[in-house]
Parts: C-alpha cells; sequence; structure tokens
C-alpha cells in the first residue's frame, strides 16, 4: 500500500481558521499556544506516516495470533510501533496534568488521534479503548483504583479495554449474566465476553479490563449492572505486577477487516475466579461504564475520517498514475489519466469533501467537549447539550459515510480496487467495523432522534440551526458564495421541519417509540449533511477570503461547493423519507 501521509495542513485549516482555536482560549489551556500545536501536530505527523502507516499492510496480511496458552501475539512491528508511541509520551497528551498527562485540548487530542488511525486503524484501536478507560476510571474509580491504575494507563505501559457484550447479551446489556461474587475487599468475577479489543497481546506490560457484571444479589435488567476493574496481572501495594490473574483468551474472531488488531473472546474464573475491584456504586455499571463509551464513539468517528482520509490519497494517486482514455475533444484529445476524467474527479472530489466535513464536524465537537469541560461555569451545560447532540451523529454519520468512501475509493482503482495487492479493499474492509462497534449506528440514530431530542425538545440542536443559519446569511452576503448561502438555508429548513416531525409524532403515547424507531436513521443522515454543510460553509468563507491564488484554498472552495451544492441535496432528500410516514414498514413482514 502507498505510503500514508498525515493531514497536517488540512487539520491545521480546520483549527487554525475554521475554529479560531478557540479552545487555546480557555483558562486551562492558556499554556498552549498555537506554535506548540503545530509542533505537535507535526511530530505525529512522523510518527504516523514513518512508523506506523508503513505496518497498515503488515498488519492486514499477518493478523494477530493466539497460541496454546491463551497468548496472542499482534503482527510484526506491531509491538515496537506501540512502544514508539508509548515513549514519545502521545498516550496523555489529552490528560489532565492532574492525572499526570500533558494537558492538551481534546480538539488536538483528536487531531491527532486521527493521524493514527488514518496511519494503522488497527494498532489505534489499543490507545483508543485505553482512553476510554482512563476517562471512566478517572470519573469513577476510587482514590485507591486511581492511584494504582491510572499513571500506568496515562502513560500507556499498561493498556484497557471494555468489557460489554456476552454471547447472548449484544446491544441489549440488561442480559449481561457475568458473575461478581464479593471476596474481602474484591469480588471473584466469572463468565465470558466476546469482541473484546484488544483483549489479549503483546504490546504492553499489563491490561486492565473493565467488566460489566452482576452481584449475587442484584436485580435483573440495567439496574443490576455494576462495573468492574479485572487486571490482566495482580497489582500490590507497591504497584508492582504480581501473578496472573484468573482471564484467559479462548479465542480470537476471525474477521472481515482490522487483522491486526486482536478481537478476543475472554474467559474469567476458569480457575475459580478473577479478582476485581468495583467502580463507582454497585448498580450503575452502566452509568459508568456510558462515560467510556461516550469517549470511545467520539473516537470510531474519528476513526472513520482517519480511514475515509487515507481512501482519499489512495484513490487520488492511483488516478494520478494511471493512464487510460482520451480526453474529449474539446479538451484536445490526448491520452489522460483517469484523474482528467471527469467522472473520476467527481468520485475523488466527493472522497474530498465528505472526509473534510466530517473533520470539521467532529473536531468542533472536540472543541465543545473542551468548553465543557474547562469553560466558564455558565457556558458548560450548554457545550456539554451541544456535545450530546452530536457525538452520536459524529460516530454513526462519519462511519457510514467512511465506508461510502472507501468504497468509492475502490470504484476509482477500477478492477484493481477489487484484488488484494493495490490496499484499496483492505481500507473498505477496514472501515466497515466502525458503523457497528461502539453501537451500532441504528442505535446511535436511536439515541439523537429519541434520547437527545425528546429531552430537551430539540433545544441544542436547534442551536446547531441556528449556527448553520447564521453562517448561511454570511455566504449570501458575499456575492461569489451567495449560491452557498442559499444551499445552506435550504438543509437547515429541512432539519428544522423534520426536526418538528420527529417531536411530535415522538409525543404520541400510543406511537411514538414506534415513530422515533421509523424515522431515526433518515433523521441522522439528514442531520449529518446539514451538519457538516454548515462546516463546509465556514470553510468556503474561510478559503474565499484566504484564496488568491494558493492552490490549497482553491481546493478548498471546491471541496465546500461541492459539498453544499451536490453532496447536501442528497443529504436533504432524507426529508421526504421522514415526510412518506411508516405505512410501507409497518406494513411489511417476513415470509416464512
Amino acid at each position: 500500500m502507498k505510503d500514508y501521509a498525515a493531514p497536517v495542513r488540512d487539520l491545521r485549516f480546520v483549527l487554525e481558521e475554521v475554529l479560531g482555536h478557540t479552545s487555546l482560549s480557555l483558562p486551562a489551556f492558556e499554556e498552549t499556544t498555537p506554535e506548540l500545536v503545530e509542533a505537535v501536530l507535526e511530530e505525529a505527523a512522523k510518527l504516523a506516516g514513518d512508523v506506523w502507516g508503513p505496518l497498515n499492510r503488515v498488519g492486514d496480511q499477518q493478523g494477530a495470533k493466539r497460541h496454546a496458552d491463551g497468548s496472542v501475539t499482534t503482527p510484526e512491528g506491531f509491538a515496537a510501533a506501540y512502544r514508539a508511541y508509548v515513549e514519545g509520551g502521545w498516550n496523555g497528551i489529552g490528560v489532565s496534568e492532574t492525572l499526570g498527562g500533558q494537558n492538551l485540548p481534546e480538539v488536538v487530542a483528536s487531531a491527532v488521534q486521527e493521524m493514527l488511525h488514518g496511519a494503522n486503524m488497527a494498532l489505534g484501536l489499543c490507545p483508543m479503548l485505553t482512553a476510554g478507560a482512563i476517562e471512566a476510571l478517572a470519573h469513577h474509580g476510587s482514590f485507591e483504583l486511581k492511584a494504582t491504575y491510572l499513571p500506568a494507563l496515562v502513560e500507556g505501559r499498561w493498556t484497557g479495554t471494555m468489557n460489554l457484550t456476552e454471547p447472548q447479551a449484544g446491544s441489549d446489556l440488561s442480559q449481561v449474566r457475568t458473575r461478581a461474587v464479593p471476596e474481602g475487599d474484591h469480588y471473584r468475577i466469572s463468565g465470558q465476553k466476546i469482541y473484546i479489543t484488544w483483549g489479549e497481546h503483546d504490546a504492553a506490560e499489563n491490561i486492565v479490563h473493565l467488566v460489566l457484571a452482576r452481584t449475587p444479589e442484584a436485580a435483573e435488567g440495567n439496574k443490576g449492572i455494576s462495573l468492574f476493574l479485572v487486571p490482566k496481572f495482580l497489582v500490590d501495594d507497591s504497584g508492582a505486577l504480581g501473578e496472573r490473574n484468573d482471564v484467559v483468551c479462548a479465542s480470537l474472531e476471525h474477521k472481515l477487516g482490522i487483522h491486526g488488531s486482536p478481537t478476543c473472546t475472554l474467559s474469567f474464573g476458569e480457575q475459580g475466579g478473577a479478582v476485581g475491584y468495583l467502580v463507582g456504586e454497585q448498580g450503575r455499571g452502566l452509568n459508568h461504564m456510558f462515560t467510556m463509551m461516550n469517549e470511545a464513539r467520539h473516537k470510531v468517528g474519528i476513526q472513520g475520517i482517519g480511514v475515509a482520509e487515507r481512501a482519499c490519497q489512495h484513490a487520488a494517486a492511483y488516478a494520478r498514475e494511471r493512464v487510460q482514455g482520451r480526453l474529449s475533444k474539446a479538451r484536445g484529445g490526448a491520452p489522460a489519466t483517469i484523474a482528467e476524467h471527469l467522472d473520476v474527479k467527481r468520485m475523488l472530489l466527493s472522497m474530498r469533501a465528505r472526509t473534510d466535513a466530517l473533520r470539521s464536524l467532529a473536531l468542533y465537537c472536540a472543541g465543545q467537549l473542551d468548553i465543557a469541560r474547562h469553560g466558564e461555569p455558565q457556558e458548560r451545560d450548554a457545550a456539554q447539550a451541544l456535545v450530546d447532540v452530536l457525538i452520536p451523529v459524529v460516530k454513526g454519520f462519519s462511519t457510514d459515510q467512511a465506508v461510502e468512501i472507501a468504497s468509492l475509493g475502490i470504484q476509482v482503482h477500477g478492477g484493481m480496487g477489487y484484488v488484494e495487492e493495490t490496499g484499496a479493499a483492505q481500507l473498505l474492509r477496514d472501515a466497515r467495523i466502525a458503523p457497528i462497534y461502539e453501537g451500532t449506528n441504528g442505535i446511535q440514530a436511536l439515541d439523537l432522534a429519541g434520547r437527545k431530542l425528546q429531552r430537551d425538545q430539540g433545544a441544542a440542536l436547534t442551536r446547531l440551526i441556528e449556527h448553520a443559519e447564521q453562517t448561511a446569511r454570511a455566504l449570501r452576503d458575499e456575492p461569489a458564495l451567495a449560491a452557498l448561502g442559499a444551499a445552506l438555508d435550504a438543509g437547515a429548513a429541512d432539519l428544522r421541519a423534520a426536526m418538528a416531525q420527529v417531536l411530535a409524532q415522538g409525543a404520541d403515547p400510543a406511537r411514538g417509540n414506534d415513530a422515533i424507531q421509523a424515522y431515526a436513521t433518515p433523521f441522522l443522515s439528514l442531520a449529518g449533511h446539514v451538519l457538516c454543510a454548515w462546516q463546509m460553509g465556514e470553510a468556503a468563507l474561510k478559503a474565499h477570503r484566504a484564496e488568491g491564488q494558493d492552490p490549497f484554498y482553491r481546493a478548498k472552495l471546491a471541496s465546500a461547493r461541492y459539498a453544499l451544492t451536490q453532496w447536501l441535496p442528497v443529504g436533504r432528500s432524507q426529508r421526504a423519507v421522514i415526510e412518506a410516514g411508516t405505512q410501507c414498514l409497518d406494513d411489511f413482514f417476513l415470509q416464512p
């Protein structure tokens, strides 16, 4: 596979120009300068491009391997690449100084994570899960657990996992049956968890599993689930590693993609019970785990964007080299690379515009996370409300689009894209998992249209729509961009109308839940298209004012024009889907 070049200039455009480095104005980041951010991005780009990126193909071809004793080895070079990441201090860049991190804004950490996932999605999953474990433990762990486990997790010497799913309990976690029996100052954990990402590996000294389980007296359903910390190796009072805990990798999944990431079935308690420690309160395990899951859902969206960026680069490089056919007579009729053919240009521009738009929305969400955590008290709740609405969009819409972008990348390659040698197929195979894990995209849509929209009657989403309308007015004030403003206005109006319908029908006591289920996915798609178009409207304003003869800004303006005039109309069609009602779904049944 061709080398991956981290998109530093593109990331800087969003951080510096579209977002105006908003996070750097917060008191918590007063020592973080634009120059420091630029240096961080440049160094991360070297790690991603020089160390992680070349292993992407290796990981796909070799995969992770489980041995007879239950141990797992990662593909050649993965452990060393992870150590390079740890030794560079990258694992703690977005963690507060009080926890031993470097206290950089979340928006900067997210930009770095995009580079790493674009370079090597399979390897990037390891620190992504660790970041979620740090967040959950920092919020809900006892003083003793934090003191024992957080320093090594923040440094990256130990990695973290999230153990939810069981063979009989997929998305319905109320069916969890793993048991936690109290014994002195700890619990004995027994049961089986499946689909555990990086659940066993050779890249770090220890693995810290966060596990959902039930105590013997726990009630049925969600309220009976608690959260436990179960280390691979027990840790003594001095922080030194002790004996192996009673948790073993029973098998590895054979997956469509991300072969370099060990996806494990973990068995707890085959020798009498794994030692585990309660995290937070009994019976509030799902609440505590959602701290980790929300962190992970935003990062899965970032992950999809990283793969989409790599697909853009891969397809563009091939198109510039592949000579096929001739130009039209109007353009001289000479032999040409496929990059000169307008249908291929359409695909390449579609890939690029979508990726630019998704990146900007995801980083805007990360910036709101910074305000929610570190802003003035009166700003925090409002920012958190925006984050709550945006996370299902960033996770669901970005990963759906990443699959389409990677698929377009194969199409640009033609027949060469359908064979493994070019590497285009790997990107589609890798990206395809992202709409499924950390809550399927159907669950993300239900979260948006149901819980998030209904609880504040659309107030937070209305604020975002108002931002889009303000951007549309600014575009209309620029004669050269007026058509883009009109397009964005029309999209915002569609989203307002669809939101009103989902709210009204969702409030129906007889059919509210059914209506939300029927409308959720088209509503998330509409919201994603409009909010991404809003960000591209902002990009158009910045690029137009800076354009001159700089090809970078001309390219950004072309992306924005495509997003608003050719991609947004596809999303606007989802309003018609919602207005068509649910009769066809009501009438449908599976024939025996």
